[in-house]
């Protein structure tokens, strides 16, 4: 009898338990020792080697704050990954920023910075289609 294998669903639920408890500020090991489980045990859950059992999975979603349905949800059909909310928090540094940003209490201030990120976005992706085209050459 073959071992039970983990499947693209128990990544998808390990890589949004993530980002959901760096979106509370919790370690693993806080979660662990919230759920009864140790910090390697969620590190597997995390990176999808282990399932996380029904149960166990309800009581993460209670700590975090969300319902079960927020680890299965399917983003819309035709979205491109980085539209997917967890797509943009599994960013490098985008949680960091989210609470930065959520820190600034003047409402100008904040779309001063929300207009500084535009402009190096648009920045990084000119900077990109430049080096395309001279490639191509």
């Amino acid at each position: 009898m073959m071992p039970k294998q983990t499947t693209d669903v128990d990544r998808l639920v390990g890589l949004r338990i993530t980002a959901l408890r760096k979106a509370r500020g919790l370690s693993q090991t806080a979660l662990g020792t919230a759920v009864g489980v140790t910090f390697q045990q969620v590190q597997k859950y995390e990176k999808g080697q282990n399932r996380v059992g029904a149960g166990r999975l309800r009581e993460i979603a209670r700590l975090l704050e969300v319902p079960v349905s927020a680890f299965f949800e399917e983003k819309e059909e035709g979205a491109a990954p980085k539209e997917d909310v967890f797509g943009f928090l599994s960013a490098h540094g985008a949680i960091e920023l989210l609470r930065a940003y959520a820190l600034i209490e003047n409402d100008q201030m904040r779309r001063d910075v929300l207009a500084i990120v535009r402009t190096v976005a648009k920045l990084g992706h000119a900077q990109a289609d430049t080096a395309e085209a001279e490639a191509a050459e």
